[in-house]
């Protein structure tokens, strides 16, 4: 096991953190800016966290800014306000560090598709390819990996290579037939996929279009390759961001999770970002692991030091070298 959720769940419950009622007059923006200052920590967030989180988060980023970020910091404390593979990330690269999650079971549905020991097989099969895996992954796949990328630098990377160098690529098989189409090559694909970029519906994004004609749909690499044939621009979420703000449409259809629409508004509130509608009635493009965290955990978190990220030693060696190549080829 990758994390030691038992042990961290025992501290939780011995220090009370469940039955904790915080005082609703509390100010907790205040609070945590106190705490981050007394603990010399720092709160890196993922631009799918809810608003308050972001607000109040030292750097939001997508995993390659929070990556780069947490590879540089001089904080005692990292608050890693995303899910478990984006704190382990900030662990492996920071072994010295205190890295807390503010819900432990904030896990991830594509890290989750992609068992280790699975891999290991499937990678056994193929003993001359090199693999490049997305950092949206464990940190048990990061160790089986020669290279780790994003969305945002995987192009980059894998045009880097030789064209004759075999290549497997794990673990977004969305993402990795878009980048097949986009470098040329055949890598071999692990079957993986993330549960809120594939739930978008093609035909209610077809119909939001026809009504809105001047929309510009802008869609995440993760997303299916039928969403994806209808975008006017496909990016890392980044990339998005970016292009909102560049772009003269005062209009947009966004096909990723509806965190980032927070970013959007913030940077362009003359526009107008409409969330791209899911297949069904619910609202499924809200990642369920990434709103587990929640500004109360972030206080709590920050206040005990807990639930605390634990590698073991081995693994936390294995799997920082294939980081820091991205980090270098990233330059």
């Amino acid at each position: 096991m990758v994390v030691n959720y038992s042990s961290a769940f025992k501290k939780i419950n011995d220090l009370g953190f469940l039955d904790i009622e915080i005082d609703p007059s509390l100010d907790l923006f205040k609070e945590i800016e106190k705490l981050k200052k007394e603990k010399n920590a720092i709160i890196l967030a993922h631009y799918y966290q809810e608003p308050d989180i972001q607000d109040i988060a030292d750097f939001i980023g997508d995993s390659l800014g929070l990556a780069q970020e947490a590879a540089k910091t001089k904080a005692d404390i990292i608050v890693f306000a995303g899910v478990h593979f984006m704190a382990e990330t900030a662990k492996i690269l920071n072994p010295n560090k205190k890295v807390l999650l503010p819900d432990l079971k904030a896990g991830c549905s594509l890290s989750d598709s992609c068992p280790p020991s699975l891999f290991k097989k499937f990678k056994e099969k193929h003993p001359n390819h090199l693999v490049i895996s997305y950092i949206n992954c464990s940190a048990g796949i990061k160790a089986l990996s020669d290279i780790i990328c994003t969305s945002s630098n995987a192009k980059r990377i894998i045009d880097s290579l030789p064209l004759d160098q075999p290549i497997i690529f794990a673990p977004d098989k969305n993402l990795g037939s878009f980048l097949n189409k986009a470098t040329g090559r055949n890598m071999i694909l692990w079957n993986g996929a993330c549960m809120v970029h594939e739930l978008f519906s093609l035909e209610k994004i077809i119909r939001l279009k026809e009504r809105n004609p001047e929309a510009h749909f802008i869609a995440h690499p993760e997303c299916e390759e039928s969403i994806l044939k209808y975008a006017d621009f496909i990016g890392s979420t980044t990339e998005l961001l970016k292009y909102s703000q560049i772009c003269t449409s005062n209009l947009f259809i966004v096909a990723t999770e509806t965190g980032i629409l927070h970013q959007m508004k913030l940077k362009s509130p003359e526009k107008t970002f409409i969330p791209a509608p899911p297949d069904n009635a619910c609202a499924c493009n809200d990642c369920p692991h990434m709103k587990l965290n929640t500004l109360e955990k972030l206080y709590l978190a920050i206040k005990y030091e807990q639930p605390e990220i634990i590698l073991e030693e081995e693994l936390l060696e294995t799997s920082r070298r294939p980081i820091l190549k991205m980090l270098e080829l990233s330059k």
